[in-house]
């Protein structure tokens, strides 16, 4: 790090330096930082999650290889689940309200996906996470 960065690294608050470094949550701290309602799984919530990302385009999802990530998504059908299980995503956030019904949530079960319906956007729940300290993939 040159002077100029340690000047400015030594300007931020206490609060984002923490924030920078605390980069791994667990999914129930996510489930509140986002309002959200987990729809099963529950026994999963203690999983760390260090890594998120957001589409709809499950063939970029595909090209994802990190571990420890959450899926953010409007796409509420059984592919984002099977997309997930594919790429080893352990949990799935799905925005905009979307409502998830009774064949995803059994599949998701089936596979060990933890799934959450939150009314917040994808760029807000991309944003809030980003400001508890989760990776962007990219």
């Amino acid at each position: 790090m040159n002077r100029e960065n340690g000047r400015l690294w030594k300007n931020f608050p206490e609060s984002l330096k923490r924030s920078y470094w605390n980069q791994v949550k667990k999914i129930r701290e996510i489930s509140e930082i986002i309002e959200g309602k987990v729809l099963c799984c529950q026994n999963m919530l203690d999983h760390n999650i260090e890594h998120a990302f957001a589409s709809d385009l499950m063939s970029d999802v595909l090209t994802v290889e990190k571990s420890n990530l959450l899926l953010i998504t409007g796409l509420a059908n059984t592919q984002t689940i099977r997309t997930a299980e594919m790429s080893d995503i352990s949990c799935i956030i799905f925005a905009r309200n979307k409502k998830v019904g009774s064949e995803i949530v059994s599949l998701a079960e089936e596979t060990g996906i933890i799934i959450m319906e939150s009314s917040f956007s994808v760029f807000r729940i991309s944003g809030e996470l980003y400001k508890a300290g989760i990776k962007p993939v990219f």
